[in-house]
């Protein structure tokens, strides 16, 4: 079975690699697929497509049964239509997990892939019933990140290492991103 892990990866923290690696674990995965949106249909990204590639590839490097590719498809209904990725699940934490009825066409998204929804200890997980066993709850340790504070730290001039991968917090260092 095939993990999807979507997103902008804007850029890409801590938390994301927490969910890849207990999806690894907890789903038993055989590949996860880190799947960079190069552009979001319900957002703009702060930094380009192929750098978010680059800070991915640093994130997950070394990571187990795991690939990065990069996306054109706006909309994870477009990105999964047709069963491109064969018997998968698509990856989500607690927070996407709560606001999956309203993406674009749950219904047909969860037509080809199950949703697997990584929650906290202590965090309720979202109620999706109505979806049955279309989607796989799944525990994880994952600190509360989001990449929205870590760009606002970035702007602050203040220290990302507890939030980052060291070579994530390296090349937005080397390179000035985020800056605003």
């Amino acid at each position: 079975m095939i993990g999807i892990l979507g997103g902008t990866f804007d850029p890409p923290h801590n938390g994301h690699v927490a969910l890849a690696e207990a999806a690894l674990r907890e789903l038993g995965l055989d590949e996860l697929v880190a799947l960079l949106v190069a552009n979001p249909g319900h957002r703009s990204c702060d930094e380009d497509a192929e750098i978010r590639l680059q800070l991915a590839a640093a994130a997950f490097a070394g990571m187990p049964r795991t690939r990065i590719e990069r996306d054109e498809n706006p909309f994870t209904v477009d990105a999964v239509r047709g069963g491109r990725f064969g018997d998968a699940v698509f990856v989500v934490g607690a927070d996407e997990g709560e606001a999956f009825p309203r993406w674009k066409e749950p219904d047909e998204i969860l037509r080809w892939v199950r949703l697997a929804v990584g929650t906290r200890s202590g965090y309720p997980p979202p109620d999706l019933g109505r979806y049955g066993d279309r989607v796989i709850p799944f525990q994880l340790g994952s600190p509360p990140i989001s990449s929205s504070v870590v760009r606002e730290r970035i702007r602050a001039g203040e220290p990302i290492d507890d939030l980052v991968p060291s070579d994530v917090a390296r090349l937005i260092e080397e390179r000035g991103l985020y800056r605003g």
